[in-house]
């Protein structure tokens, strides 16, 4: 990238930053402040360019916005410097989680999809198969009404957010514990006969910016018709690395966990033997975890297209609720709109 375009970006990134229109002067403050060496003359004259281009636009003397086009182009800038974001974050996200496993408070990790509320409802009976099958993390979830907001995710007018416990939240009450957890991978299982028999298709979190689960979804690649219709198809997990010494810890904590909800581990491994065909090092040992987004996949396997991000924030426990509450609150938020 040519130093023209890398100022750009600098700039870009400052009013990515701000909730409001900055202007010239402030956003020099910025950049000079960030290490930059900008003149205000400087700043004006690329923010032109920027305007031409459509990812700026001028608010007159409030200053200047970001705009969804700037922004995408800023994200896109990023792409060579974000190859282990997605392990960065998990970390972050799992240090961040303050859930007390004993007394069942705190706040959890969650992903979220915005979705056509309708659509949702549409789809409320195989959804809730998925969570009855075992296919999902856990059994609760939480519905976000418009103007509500999770991380940097604010619900749009007609749309509701539908949150799922990400599987990060299982690293996050082993950390708690005592238990480092290692996250390798996201991928595809095949199931045959409601059991997983292996991974058909896997990508390493240290070496993508984004989810793994995310990009098999939307892709079209998995198959939860099939799991819920016969228990024959394909869905999402996760692959950890435990420390062998854990695993009756690991266990216990795993049990604690499907009893209030939150979910836990599809799959546990021996000391030093391969699981699902996967290697583990020795004095490992390897953990199946159940991908948080599987129940929205449901929606994309029939083409009705969702938003969804995993590692979307932090929801604290009591908000959460089972499923089998998922359609009647569907429709009282519906009615509500």
């Amino acid at each position: 990238m040519d130093k023209k375009n890398l100022k750009k970006i600098a700039i870009l990134n400052v009013l990515k930053e701000q909730a409001k229109p900055v202007s010239s002067a402030r956003i020099t403050q910025l950049l000079n402040a960030s290490g930059y060496d900008f003149s205000e003359r400087t700043v004006r004259f690329y923010l032109k360019e920027l305007d031409r281009d459509g990812l700026t636009v001028s608010c007159g003397r409030k200053g200047r916005n970001i705009t969804e086009q700037g922004l995408s182009e800023f994200h896109s800038s990023q792409i060579m410097h974000r190859t282990g974001y997605l392990s960065a974050r998990i970390d972050q996200m799992m240090y961040r989680m303050d859930f007390d496993l004993p007394r069942r408070s705190g706040k959890v990790v969650v992903n979220t999809s915005v979705a056509d509320p309708q659509m949702l409802l549409g789809y409320a009976d195989e959804i809730c198969q998925v969570f009855d099958k075992g296919y999902a993390m856990g059994k609760l979830l939480t519905l976000l009404s418009p103007g509500e907001t999770i991380g940097e995710t604010v619900i749009p007018d007609g749309k509701v957010g539908f949150c799922t416990v990400c599987s990060i939240t299982v690293n996050g009450v082993l950390l708690k514990h005592g238990v480092p957890v290692s996250s390798r991978f996201g991928g595809l299982l095949e199931l045959v006969g409601g059991k997983a028999t292996r991974f058909v298709e896997m990508i390493h979190y240290d070496g993508t910016s984004i989810d793994p689960l995310e990009v098999f979804i939307r892709s079209g690649m998995t198959d939860y018709h099939g799991a819920i219709r016969d228990g024959n198809g394909q869905i999402g997990g996760s692959f950890r690395d435990i420390p062998a010494d854990s695993r009756e810890l690991v266990s216990h904590i795993s049990e604690r966990l499907d009893s209030i909800g939150l979910g836990a581990i599809m799959e546990l491994g021996l000391p030093g033997q391969p699981l699902l065909d996967i290697p583990v090092n020795y004095g490992q040992i390897g953990a199946i975890v159940v991908g948080g987004l599987n129940p929205i996949a449901i929606l994309e396997e029939q083409e009705c297209r969702v938003v969804s991000r995993a590692l979307n924030g932090l929801m604290d426990y009591s908000r959460l609720f089972y499923f089998d509450e998922f359609p009647l609150r569907l429709k009282k938020i519906i009615a509500e709109s």
